[in-house]
C-alpha cells in the first residue's frame, strides 16, 4: 500500500462517438496512470491518456465477462491503494444502467476517494443520431428509460410493465435487444397500442449505426430479420415518426463506408477526421513511416551554403521535408533567418508547415496542380534567372521530373539532398491488415506512391484484397503507381491534390453512383 493517496475517476465515455467525451472526462484521461475500460468505450479515447498509463480491458458481453463486477471493484480499490490515479472508463454514463453506483459504493467502503464524471448516455444520444428526439413539444412531454437486463437474483421482474406501458409518452429500452420480444409482449398486454411507432438503433453514434423502424407490434420481428444485435437501443413512442424529417447522421454522403487510411500514424488523423465528418468509418492502417535518413556532413554543408546566400531557391516538396529540414537547422542553433533564398513549395500543406517556422513561400503551383509538373509550370510564370542554383532537400527515391525540368529552364545547379525515406512501418497494424484481407474494407485511400507500394509489400504481394475494393488516390502520380501495381486504374483520383480533395472526390463518386 502506498503512502500517497490514490483516487478513482468514474468517467462516462459516451455512447461510441469519441467526440462526445466531456471536457472533464478528457482531462481525467490525460492525467490517468491506470485506465480500466469497457467494451463500449471507444478505443480511440485511450489515445488521450499518457503512453505509459496502464490499460486494463474489463469488457463485458452477454454471457461473456472478461472480469466479474466484483473483480472490477477490487481492481479499482487495489490500484487506488497503490497511490495511483485510476480512470474507470465506462460506456455511456456511469450512473445510467452502468453499475457505476456499485463501483462507487465499493470505493467508499474501502475509503478510496473518487469523482464521478457524467457521460452522454446512449439513451438519448443514439436516438438523437437516428433523428428521434425522445421528447418533443406537442408530441411527447415525458420519457422513461428502462433496462433490458434485470437482476437475475430476483424472483420476479424489477419493472412493472403494466404501469409503464401507458405511464409515459416515450419509452427507451437499453441493453434489451435480446429481450425485445418479451418487452413488446408485456407492453402490449399492459395497454400500449401495437400500432405505436417504434425503432431499434444498433451501434448508435458510430458509422456502423443501423436503424430499423416499425410498430410496437412488429419491431421485434423487423429487428430480427435485419440481424440487429447488441449494443442496441429501442425507442417506443410517437416521436419515432419524426425520424422521417429529422434524419441527419445516416444521410451523410459516405455514411457507413469503411475507408482505409494508409498515411503515417502522425498524419492519419487529418484524413480520418475529414472522412468521419462525411459519414465514413475510417480504418487506419499506416503503410509508411517517415525515417530521417541523411548525410549530416552533406546536409550541413548545404545549410551553410544556404545561410551564406549560395542558393537562389530552396524547394520543399512535403511537410515532412519541412519538419526534418528545420529540425536540422534548429539542432545547429539556426532558424528561419538562415534561409537566405527564395522558397518554393509544392502545395498548401507544405506551405502551412513552412509558415509554422516563420517563413512564407514565394512560389507555389496553381490551385489543384500540386505536383512537380505544377511547380515547374509556376516557374514558367516566374522565370528562372540564368545561372540560378537550387537546393532540393527531399525524400529518398523521389522522381527526377523536378530536377530535369529546372535544368531545362536554365538552372545551372540543382543540389538534391536526401532527408528521409518513406519506409514500411516497423510495427504494422495487424488488425487493419486482417480487416483488409477479410473483405471488411470498402475503399482504400493512398496519399502517396510510397503508401501504395508499401501496402502491397505488407500484404506479401497478394493483390486480391486491393483488387476487390475501391481505390482513391490523391493525384495522378499516385494513380499511375496504383495502375502499375494493380493492373487497373484507381476508381477515384482527386482533382485537387490535397486531403480535402481526396474526400471531395470520394464523396462525388458515391453521389454519382446514387444518381
Amino acid at each position: 500500500m502506498s503512502a500517497k493517496p490514490g483516487r478513482v475517476w468514474l468517467v462516462g465515455a459516451g455512447p461510441g462517438d469519441p467526440g462526445l467525451i466531456t471536457v472533464a472526462g478528457a482531462r481525467a484521461l490525460a492525467e490517468a496512470e491506470v485506465i480500466v475500460y469497457d467494451r463500449l468505450a471507444n478505443p480511440a479515447l485511450l489515445d488521450l491518456a499518457p503512453g505509459e498509463a496502464e490499460r486494463i480491458f474489463a469488457g463485458k458481453e452477454p454471457q461473456a465477462h472478461t472480469l466479474s463486477q466484483d473483480e472490477i471493484n477490487m481492481l479499482l480499490v487495489e490500484r487506488a491503494l497503490e497511490g495511483r490515479r485510476v480512470v474507470r472508463l465506462k460506456g455511456g454514463d456511469p450512473f445510467v444502467f452502468g453499475r457505476g453506483g456499485e463501483e462507487a459504493q465499493a470505493l467508499a467502503a474501502a475509503g478510496v476517494p473518487f469523482d464521478v464524471v457524467p457521460g452522454v448516455s446512449s439513451a438519448i444520444a443514439a436516438a438523437a443520431y437516428a433523428g428521434i428526439p425522445v421528447t418533443q413539444r406537442g408530441v411527447a412531454s415525458s420519457v422513461a428509460f428502462l433496462t433490458g437486463h434485470e437482476d437475475p437474483a430476483k424472483a420476479g421482474p424489477d419493472l412493472d410493465w403494466a404501469r409503464l406501458a401507458t405511464a409515459v409518452d416515450t419509452l427507451v429500452l437499453l441493453m434489451g435487444v435480446g429481450q425485445l420480444p418479451q418487452a413488446v409482449e408485456r407492453l402490449i398486454e399492459g395497454g400500449r397500442s401495437a400500432d405505436t411507432p417504434a425503432a431499434v438503433i444498433e451501434w448508435g453514434t458510430l458509422p456502423r449505426q443501423r436503424t430499423v423502424t416499425g410498430t410496437l407490434g412488429d419491431i421485434a420481428a423487423r429487428a430480427g430479420d435485419a440481424g440487429i444485435g447488441p449494443p442496441a437501443v429501442a425507442i417506443i413512442g410517437d416521436v419515432v415518426r419524426l425520424r422521417e424529417t429529422l434524419r441527419w447522421f445516416d444521410t451523410r454522403p459516405l455514411f457507413g463506408r469503411r475507408v482505409l487510411v494508409t498515411r503515417t500514424r502522425e498524419q492519419a488523423s487529418e484524413l480520418s477526421r475529414a472522412l468521419a465528418e462525411a459519414g465514413a468509418d475510417p480504418v487506419e492502417l499506416p503503410a509508411l513511416e517517415i525515417v530521417p535518413r541523411f548525410d549530416a556532413a552533406r546536409l550541413g554543408a548545404a545549410v551553410d551554403a544556404l545561410a551564406a546566400g549560395g542558393y537562389g531557391w530552396l524547394i520543399l516538396t512535403s511537410a515532412n521535408a519541412v519538419e526534418i529540414f528545420f529540425g536540422f537547422l534548429h539542432e545547429r542553433g539556426l532558424d528561419a533567418r538562415s534561409v537566405r533564398a527564395k522558397v518554393a513549395v509544392i502545395g498548401p500543406g507544405t506551405g502551412e508547415a513552412l509558415a509554422r517556422h516563420g517563413v512564407l513561400a514565394d512560389l507555389a503551383p496553381a490551385a489543384g496542380q500540386y505536383t512537380a509538373e505544377g511547380l515547374l509550370a509556376a516557374f514558367d510564370a516566374y522565370p528562372v534567372a540564368p545561372g540560378a542554383s537550387f537546393l532540393l532537400p527531399r525524400a529518398e527515391g523521389a522522381r527526377d521530373a523536378l530536377i530535369d525540368g529546372l535544368l531545362a529552364r536554365g538552372a545551372t545547379k540543382v543540389d538534391e539532398v536526401t532527408l528521409y525515406v518513406a519506409a514500411p512501418p516497423g510495427d504494422p497494424d495487424l488488425e487493419g491488415l486482417r480487416r483488409l484481407r477479410a473483405g471488411e474494407i470498402d475503399v482504400a485511400t493512398f496519399a502517396s506512391s510510397s503508401a501504395a507500394r508499401n501496402l502491397v509489400a505488407m500484404l506479401g504481394g497478394d493483390l486480391e484484397p486491393l483488387r476487390r475494393v475501391r481505390i482513391a488516390c490523391i493525384g495522378p502520380i499516385t494513380a499511375a503507381t496504383v495502375k502499375e501495381l494493380l493492373g487497373r486504374p484507381p476508381d477515384v483520383v482527386a482533382q485537387e491534390q490535397t486531403i480535402a480533395g481526396v474526400v471531395a472526390a470520394l464523396v462525388g463518386s458515391y453521389t454519382d453512383v446514387r444518381r
